[in-house]
């Protein structure tokens, strides 16, 4: 057994009927003519061998009596494959629209409490003898540096731990779990004065820092109210897009700017498109830019990230100047990052009582007005740096979202993946018809700064199995 941290818990409190707190990974995969017939049970196979690896896939939550403190994990159940791992066929053509529209429906639903948090769907159908699978996981489970590291586990790209089978773990009895959530808020009490300090050195280098930080962070701001920032819906829509990785190394090398950059500064261009398209004008946006302090890549579970608020200058209508921008705006909010602490929140948050937050987060989740913090999450993360295989076949993209936030039908989440820069986007029902309107138009942005930067206009070309949108 052991407690979910605060931060962890956090995350599954912020869950309501129209917020799902799960993220979705999805890996295409190409069969060759020796693995044609792999099919589901075949899948169920290769899981079930190497669930010794994947030890977050056998955690089943345990909440604690009374909610006297943060659930627990109970580190080895019973795995029901059957139920996890789960058969979808794609109709055809089996392109990207199908697929994409497949996972949307998979991310419409919350996963159930009452079995280890997440699902598998091994989906048949795709063009040129793919077949894809989408991991719904949720985000108490694991961040986005937990995540990658998880998938090269189970892609046999870092090793694990050796052994078989295992012999689950008996469930804990209600007194056992009353005893030990006491003891563990002893100890969080024991540990005030340190976060106490934490917290004051924090503010006291944001009291001696000489350098101006950016506007956004230093004064009260509430973000526009926009076309994504409503009281958002149970369904979701997702859509996908790919650029190769050398194409934006090589804009942000004449740029000086970073993949990340690059990454918020296409967005930035994007969502000057759609808002100018819905709402007619386009004002700044913030954005919530998740940012790990613990890169190990030994860590498969738990999170160590906050969110950092970086300006998006969708009002500007200069594709370099967006770029610059975009670029002086990240530092300045890696800045601030550094110097309040980057585990500021996550300590605190082991403080948060559960009854209460989770009482919070439905009223916020049941309210029509916008989100007041922010607009919209985007997040880069590196993926693999090597192809991957499943059963021995070739991984040949991944991609992958987190959730929507309260208040925020948007979320713009790029995976690298070899040579490939894979980009998802996550709606809600209301928000957008069809989230390829943001795929499409970081598409058209990213060529628009390669055009104004002298580079050539014509795009790489990287394998993709599905059609383009």
């Amino acid at each position: 057994m052991k407690r979910l941290s605060g931060w962890d818990a956090v995350l599954l409190y912020s869950e309501t009927p129209n917020v799902h707190m799960h993220t979705i990974k999805v890996a295409v995969i190409e069969l060759d003519d020796e693995r044609l017939d792999f099919d589901v049970e075949a899948f169920r196979t290769v899981i079930g061998g190497r669930l010794h690896k994947l030890e977050p896939f056998c955690y089943q939550l345990v909440e604690v009596p009374l909610k006297f403190h943060h659930p627990m994990w109970r580190e080895h159940c019973e795995v029901d494959l059957n139920y996890h791992i789960r058969p979808l066929r794609l109709p055809a053509p089996g392109g990207r629209r199908e697929l994409d529209e497949a996972i949307g429906r998979i991310a419409s639903t919350p996963l159930d409490r009452g079995h280890p948090l997440w699902e598998m769907y091994f989906i048949e159908g795709l063009a040129n003898n793919r077949i894809a699978v989408v991991g719904k996981i949720h985000h108490a489970l694991a961040d986005g540096v937990a995540s990658a590291n998880l998938m090269a586990r189970g892609m046999d790209l870092q090793p694990g731990p050796e052994g078989g089978p295992y012999t689950a773990d008996p469930a804990p009895r209600p007194g056992q779990l009353v005893t030990s959530a006491f003891a563990d808020h002893m100890r969080h009490i024991g540990r005030i004065p340190r976060t106490i300090r934490y917290t004051a050195q924090g503010l006291g280098r944001v009291r001696r820092s000489s350098r101006k930080l950016s506007p956004e962070l230093t004064r009260p701001f509430e973000p526009p109210v926009t076309f994504m920032n409503h009281k958002i819906t149970p369904e979701r829509r997702f859509a996908t897009a790919t650029l190769a990785l050398a194409d934006v190394k090589e804009t942000g090398k004449r740029l000086g700017a970073t993949i990340n950059d690059m990454v918020l500064a296409m967005s930035a261009g994007a969502l000057r498109t759609l808002l100018l398209r819905y709402d007619g004008k386009a004002e700044p946006l913030l954005a919530s830019v998740p940012m790990s302090f613990d890169f190990s890549p030994e860590r498969i579970s738990g999170n160590r990230f906050t969110g950092v608020l970086v300006g998006l200058p969708t009002d500007s209508d200069d594709p370099l100047e967006r770029v610059r921008c975009t670029h002086e705006n990240a530092i300045a909010a890696k800045e601030s990052n550094q110097l309040m602490g980057p585990e500021l929140v996550s300590r605190w948050a082991a403080y948060m009582p559960p009854a209460p937050t989770q009482a919070f987060f439905r009223w916020a989740s049941g309210r029509d007005g916008h989100n007041k913090i922010l607009n919209l999450n985007i997040s880069n993360v590196p993926g693999p740096r090597e192809r991957g295989r499943v059963g021995g076949a070739l991984v040949t993209e991944i991609y992958s979202v987190g959730p929507l936030t309260a208040g925020s039908g948007l979320n713009i989440t790029v995976w690298s993946y070899v040579d490939q820069l894979n980009i998802s986007v996550l709606s809600d029902g209301a928000t957008l018809d069809d989230p390829h309107e943001v795929t499409e138009a970081m598409v058209a942005d990213f060529i628009e700064i390669r055009r104004a930067a002298g580079l050539s206009e014509e795009l790489t070309v990287v394998e993709a199995a599905m059609a383009p949108a």
